[in-house]
């Protein structure tokens, strides 16, 4: 039975910025025909990337946000995606300046790195024997928390204020917390989102781990999550951003409603080293969001995998689901399309799931052939499929065995 509780929660304003499109026509006409965002990357392969793919941002130009200059010196590349991002969120959910500047409106959002705005102020005391030529600015940009402290700045909101690091997770478990906080009456609103830059030296270290994809003659072909073919992930990056609110206090104010998020679920377990899943902690919170949404994992219409096309992860993932849901439950990792969006996916795939429940869809994992012979029996949906959302569950996880879990109810 689904437990009593304080306060119900709503999602009604969504923004993202992603190689698919900056928009939602872009976006859903990229998934619809299983468009994908990544290309081969001439910097890097100069650079001895040993995999020169990524998913590219096409249209985005930080001198068309509207910032000061003086805004522009402390915000780095996450933080302008985010401030992107979140400005259509707002704008989406129709709330005020009196509701988003006050006490009971918040500001989280899940980022991991700002490694480019970190080498760029060590590159520069290196050149001039000094620090003094570094600036005022770069601290802003070099920290974390850099994405929450100038959105909070911007939008000028008195209530939560800060970042959540958790890997590939970290978007996830910011919509989990912010569920959380809404439901016990701390805030009334919360502006949340992950964020992921995009740029060759916030991925150099990665691309030693031999975890990239080989397929460098075919980057359009070279994600293929759960493929028994698959042989690394593609990086990617942006920001997404949604608006979490009380759902009384949404249906007050009139505003449209996108979903409810019904339940969040969370674990931790890695397997034999940092970057190895555990099927168990993976199915443990898809199992603990079930069990806090209060429904049957029959009732599940859709999972948007976490599926990042890496041999370990894919197969400890659908062991997880099989377990879980059984082999009919239609499955689709849109990193097929959009490659591994790594501290944003776990609130872009959200934003992704959404715009499918919205058109009657459900995006294909697009180069899918047949599953391994060591893998399970799941349903990967490997063309469009129209069909009506009316439960869906968002996966993400991340380095060190973190793992998070959403329920979205779209009834």
């Amino acid at each position: 039975m689904k437990k009593n509780r304080l306060k119900s929660v709503a999602i009604t304003g969504i923004g993202i910025v992603s190689c698919l499109g900056n928009d939602v026509k872009s976006i859903v006409s990229a998934m619809k025909n299983g468009r994908s965002g990544i290309v081969y990357d001439e910097q890097r392969k100069n650079l001895g990337f040993k995999s020169p793919l990524t998913s590219k941002i096409n249209g985005f130009a930080p001198k068309n946000l509207g910032l000061t200059r003086k805004a522009l010196r402390t915000m780095c590349e996450p933080a302008l995606f985010s401030f992107a991002a979140a400005k259509d969120a707002v704008k989406d959910s129709g709330l005020s300046q009196e509701f988003i500047q006050s006490d009971r409106c918040g500001i989280i959002f899940g980022n991991d790195s700002t490694i480019k705005a970190g080498v760029e102020s060590i590159e520069i005391a290196k050149k001039h024997k000094e620090t003094h030529y570094i600036g005022s600015g770069y601290i802003f940009r070099a920290m974390n928390s850099t994405v929450t402290m100038n959105l909070a700045a911007h939008f000028k909101t008195r209530g939560a204020n800060w970042t959540i690091s958790a890997a590939c997770a970290s978007g996830a478990h910011v919509i989990g917390q912010a569920l959380m906080m809404i439901q016990n009456g701390y805030q009334d609103i919360i502006i949340a989102g992950g964020a992921q830059e995009t740029n060759w030296m916030s991925m150099a270290s990665f691309d030693s781990l031999n975890a990239f994809s080989s397929r460098t003659d075919e980057p359009e072909k070279a994600s293929r999550p759960f493929d028994k073919d698959r042989n690394g992930l593609v990086p990617g990056g942006g920001a997404a951003s949604i608006v979490i609110e009380d759902l009384d206090h949404a249906i007050a104010r009139g505003a449209d409603i996108y979903c409810i998020i019904e339940g969040y679920g969370f674990s931790s377990g890695i397997g034999k080293n940092l970057s190895e899943p555990n099927p168990k902690g993976s199915g443990k919170a898809m199992k603990n969001a079930l069990k806090d949404a209060g429904i049957a994992p029959e009732k599940i219409d859709y999972i948007n995998a976490h599926a990042t096309s890496t041999l370990t992860g894919d197969l400890a993932e659908a062991i997880a689901i099989n377990k879980v849901f059984g082999p009919a439950t239609p499955v689709s990792s849109t990193k097929s399309m959009t490659g591994h969006e790594c501290w944003m996916s776990g609130t872009s795939e959200v934003i992704y799931t959404i715009l499918m429940a919205q058109n009657k869809f459900i995006a294909p994992n697009i180069n899918f052939s047949s599953l391994s012979d060591d893998c399970p029996q799941i349903n990967v949906i490997h063309t469009a499929k129209k069909t009506q959302i009316g439960y869906a569950v968002s996966n993400s996880f991340g380095f060190g065995g973190t793992n998070a879990a959403v329920v979205l109810n779209f009834n």
